[in-house]
């Protein structure tokens, strides 16, 4: 990946995330003043992100580069 940390957040980027100490690559969606995280995957559902918790967005994916097999 390839993560440009000066860019704006908008909605609808993939960003990674760190919440809790924990990073995470996940959608920026925000609803009605609610900030959620969603995967790509439908499997997951998407997180709530909480006042009390710790949360900020690290960067945003500009680019995904994967390998040829």
């Amino acid at each position: 990946m390839i993560v440009d940390r000066s860019l704006q957040t908008t909605n609808g980027r993939i960003v990674i995330a760190v919440i809790n100490g924990e990073f995470t690559v996940k959608r920026l969606s925000v609803e009605n003043g609610q900030v959620l995280l969603e995967a790509e995957h439908p499997h997951y559902p998407p997180i709530h992100i909480q006042k009390e918790w710790d949360f900020q967005v690290w960067g945003v994916v500009t680019y995904i580069i994967h390998k040829a097999e």
